[in-house]
């Protein structure tokens, strides 16, 4: 994680972000470190990224790699304005003595990855359409040795899979259908007839972009409808309050950089 002490709205680079509305800096820390708090309070581990100033969008730490069996695929950030975060991703994970791949294409890391470990033997979902390249998916393949499933993303609200789609344990997720294409959605229900479906409702609220350990469910507390869904399917959903950060277009997920061994 990366503690947003330089976020800020300072530019719109997806629909969510209005450089009009302004951002309260103090409010968006005490969200985070609660956001912190509850996952040590859950018993994991939390590892902390230095905020670069200028960065305002570094606090969404997901973006910055793709990390499998302690192998990590570098993320390459479609604009500008986020490029040098890769920098410090990377060399968080060479000073872990992570094996660091560096990418030659376009992808923002968990933004647009997710892993099922137990789903089909091991099987990575991949998101394209806004950021990620399509090439990249391909070359994550390579570097991780995992089966990759292109997902297109059809609707820009929903710019990276990880605010459209998420894995709620080894082998199952939660998604919004409407974020994909007709054949994607028709991949997604082959793959997996038992997940958890969203309605729009969830997912405007940004209540897809959760971490799960597969029983505690840690969500955005707007997505209330979702969390009655996934108690009624046997998890624990745990609400946080992360309204200054959906400002900038993310939530939980997004925040959180999954560090698989």
């Amino acid at each position: 994680m990366c503690s947003p002490e330089h976020f800020a709205v300072e530019y719109a680079i997806n629909p969510w972000m209005d450089v009009t509305t302004p951002v309260d800096a103090e409010l968006a820390v005490k969200q985070w470190d609660r956001l912190r708090e509850t996952l040590v309070g859950l018993g994991h581990d939390v590892y902390l990224l230095t905020p670069g100033a200028g960065l305002p969008d570094m606090v969404f730490a997901a973006n910055g790699a793709f990390v499998v069996d302690g192998t990590v695929y570098g993320a390459r950030f479609k604009h500008e304005q986020r490029t040098a975060e890769a920098a410090a991703h990377r060399a968080f994970y060479e000073s872990q003595g992570w094996r660091f791949i560096a990418p030659s294409e376009t992808n923002e890391g968990e933004g647009d990855f997710a892993y099922l470990p137990d789903a089909h033997g091991g099987l990575i979902l991949a998101g394209h359409g806004f950021r990620t390249e399509l090439p990249a998916h391909a070359e994550a393949q390579e570097a991780l040795g995992r089966p990759v499933v292109s997902l297109r993303l059809v609707d820009p609200r929903f710019y990276h899979l990880d605010v459209a789609l998420a894995s709620i344990d080894d082998s199952n997720v939660v998604y919004y259908p409407g974020a994909f294409s007709a054949a994607s959605q028709r991949v997604l229900a082959q793959l997996f007839p038992d997940a958890v479906v969203a309605d729009d409702s969830d997912a405007l609220a940004f209540g897809l972009n959760l971490v799960s350990d597969g029983l505690n469910v840690v969500l955005n507390s707007e997505a209330t409808r979702l969390a009655g869904k996934l108690k009624a399917a046997g998890y624990h959903p745990v609400p946080v309050e992360l309204a200054e950060l959906k400002k900038g277009g993310g939530s939980v997920k997004c925040c959180i950089a999954e560090l698989r061994h």
